[in-house]
């Protein structure tokens, strides 16, 4: 499974969750969360920029902090559970499951995925 859209939907609160599970001091835990706290965008056309609008999920695209943050989350999640899924591979932006049946790759990617969506901050 390639979990590369992840990147954009990462919640802040799972960003600090998952520093802070991992023992990340809280002055550097602090200064991250700062930088993405009330960070805006604006749209580009042909017409001229919009007002702008503020970004409240995802990683910054082009920061050179962005992969180890991405990869904090998923060492995060992947320390959470392991116990759950022992049969779990986490590299880089990808997820594999391994699983005896096709019946039972199916149910444990379905635990994974809620056990993610559900269990987060």
């Amino acid at each position: 499974m390639d979990l590369e859209k992840a990147f954009d939907r990462v919640l802040r609160d799972v960003i600090r969750w998952t520093m802070f599970k991992l023992g990340v001091e809280e002055c550097l835990l602090s200064a991250v969360i700062s930088m993405y706290t009330g960070a805006k965008t604006a749209v580009r056309t042909v017409y001229g920029n919009n007002n702008g609008f503020e970004v409240k999920v995802g990683i910054c695209q082009g920061s050179a902090l962005s992969p180890l943050l991405f990869v904090i989350v998923t060492e995060a999640i992947s320390r959470e559970y392991t116990v759950v899924f022992p049969w779990e591979l986490l590299y880089a932006d990808d997820l594999v499951v391994i699983a005896e049946t096709e019946d039972d790759l199916i149910k444990r990617l379905n635990e994974w995925k809620n056990f993610v969506e559900n269990s987060l901050p």
